[in-house]
């Protein structure tokens, strides 16, 4: 079972919010993830993110994979 930090789609349309969970590679965007690690909110100046780096960084020592927008946050916001 391969694990995947990616983001799922919260709020309404044209709205977005978005969650960074832990979730198998296999299942849907929206799905039942493993774990929630945090959150984005685009639509404010500036993007808000909030990120549990401990929770993070457990899932990466575990082997989990990021998606390209979950690895460019995390350079962003935990450097």
């Amino acid at each position: 079972m391969a694990v995947k930090l990616k983001l799922t789609r919260l709020g309404s349309k044209k709205h977005p919010f978005y969650r960074v969970v832990a979730a198998n590679d296999e299942t849907r965007r929206d799905g039942r993830p493993l774990e929630f690690l945090g959150y984005y909110d685009p639509m404010v100046n500036p993007a808000q993110v909030r990120l549990d780096a401990e929770k993070i960084r457990t899932w990466l020592g575990r082997g989990a994979e990021p998606t390209d927008t979950v690895r460019s946050l995390l350079k962003k916001h935990l450097a």
